[in-house]
């Protein structure tokens, strides 16, 4: 198992474009069989920081969705959308393994 952990630098002044993006990328990253544990914008704090977490059972699984999402219209719709409305300034994309807790 996966997770990837998107840290985004957003336009404070953009921030429902912002949440619109999130709200199509998680349907979207469930619809090619990853799990979205949701997008986490500023509330306290920085106002131009929020985050991204979800899970592919593999590296190889999330790798296959970054393809086939390439090629898919809603996809492709959905990123032309952060470029249109210019609400992402930059992000980082990190992986790490989830610990759920103590394995028998």
């Amino acid at each position: 198992m996966i997770t990837i952990h998107l840290r985004y630098e957003i336009d404070p002044d953009k921030t429902d474009d912002f949440a619109e993006y999130g709200r199509r990328w998680i349907r979207l990253v469930n619809k090619f069989g990853g799990t979205h544990h949701g997008y986490f914008l500023p509330s306290e704090g920085d106002s131009d920081e929020a985050f991204a977490l979800f899970t592919f059972d593999s590296l190889a699984a999330y790798e296959q969705y970054r393809k086939d999402a390439a090629e898919d219209a809603e996809c492709v719709e959905a990123y032309g959308f952060s470029q249109e409305t210019k609400c992402i300034r930059r992000y980082e994309r990190r992986f790490v393994t989830p610990m759920f807790g103590e394995e028998s």
